[in-house]
């Protein structure tokens, strides 16, 4: 998937006014999964991404394997984002299932296995921005 596109479908997914608006929920998505995720497993998945997305699982903070709680994880989002809790958890979820099309499915998998089970419900609820369970 090329860059324009990714953006793009997080942009029409999370319905959000401009690609820029986009760019920051990606942004901030990525950055903090790469601060939640262990050892290599950032640059891996930034392996398999377009230059300009996967330079945001490479911060200073990546592959630090920090322990978050979901609402810790999208707490961080919301604050990196600039956006009220309710609209980054929307944007975070479709971020995932943007990047979850983009990438292997054997990469998805590996991130997956890092992350505690209350993660399961950001990456299957899709992109209708509902939050169940």
């Amino acid at each position: 998937m090329q860059y324009d596109e990714f953006i793009g479908q997080v942009q029409n997914r999370a319905h959000l006014a401009s690609s820029g608006e986009a760019v920051s929920a990606v942004r901030a998505t990525l950055e903090t999964l790469a601060q939640r995720l262990a050892g290599g497993a950032p640059e891996n998945l930034a392996a398999q991404l377009p230059q300009e997305i996967g330079i945001h699982l490479l911060g200073p903070t990546a592959g630090a394997g920090e322990r978050l709680s979901l609402d810790d994880f999208l707490a961080l989002v919301s604050l990196q984002e600039g956006v009220d809790l309710p609209q980054s958890v929307h944007h975070a979820r479709v971020v995932l299932e943007v990047l979850g099309e983009a990438v292997s499915p054997g990469e998805m998998e590996k991130v997956r296995a890092q992350l505690p089970e209350e993660y399961n419900r950001l990456f299957e609820a899709g992109s209708t921005g509902e939050m169940t369970g």
